[in-house]
């Protein structure tokens, strides 16, 4: 499975919620290849992710995509990153 991380420029709040959403994953036992992109580059970096998480003022700028997007309000509260994980798997 492949999750990308999205933000304005790919490096702060992308790579905070790259390193949580792996943190998250390692506890559930999920494998995933978890990536940070900016959203210039959201076509390319998630063409092929299941799953993106970004914050709700990238979401109309991610357009059309397969993939489950996810809104993450909190980047640094596992819990909320750990239930719509779940939800967007299960």
């Amino acid at each position: 499975m492949k999750i990308v991380a999205i933000c304005g420029a790919g490096i702060g709040s992308s790579g905070i919620l790259k390193v949580n959403a792996e943190r998250v994953l390692h506890k559930l036992g999920i494998e995933a290849e978890v990536t940070a992109a900016d959203i210039a580059s959201v076509r390319l970096a998630a063409s092929d992710a299941q799953i993106i998480l970004t914050s709700a003022e990238f979401v109309d700028a991610i357009g059309a995509t397969n993939a489950d997007v996810i809104v993450v309000v909190n980047y640094f509260d596992q819990q909320e990153l750990s239930d719509k994980l779940l939800a967007a798997l299960g």
